[in-house]
């Protein structure tokens, strides 16, 4: 039984202290992403999120929400040369997407379907994940 998000009522700030209001993934592919620097599973898998973000950046939505203080944050990227988007919680999330567990990472279909929920860090460059991502991307969902 797969979870549907209904509420995508949920602001979020960038690094420049931009505004992402996340109604704006409503019909995208989604990947959210809970981490932090001080959280080593965290870190452990920042390198895989990367590459898949440097190879579906532009067909995912990638919202990395930081649980950190933002100095952190920005030395961890630069000094790591990431790349992806990372923001921070400027509403409560919705329901469907709460967690207080990190690294946690949902992948949400077109129509607001939850295809993955993973609590702990995992290998997100792999095979299955960027096989997952085509299907969700070229067949509008699973």
């Amino acid at each position: 039984e797969q979870l549907i998000l209904k509420d995508y009522n949920w602001e979020l700030v960038d690094l420049n202290e931009e505004v992402f209001d996340f109604d704006d993934a409503r019909g995208k592919v989604v990947m959210v992403n809970y981490w932090a620097t001080w959280c080593p599973p965290c870190v452990a898998e920042m390198p895989s999120l990367q590459d898949l973000y440097e190879d579906y950046g532009t067909k995912v939505e990638f919202v990395l929400i930081a649980r950190d203080e933002k100095e952190k944050v920005i030395n961890f990227l630069n000094t790591k040369q990431y790349n992806f988007p990372v923001y921070f919680e400027a509403s409560t999330s919705p329901e469907e997407l709460s967690t207080e567990s990190i690294p946690t990472t949902f992948v949400i279909d077109m129509h607001g379907k939850i295809v993955v929920k993973k609590i702990g860090a995992a290998n997100w460059n792999s095979k299955e994940m960027r096989e997952l991502l085509e299907v969700l991307i070229n067949k509008d969902g699973i």
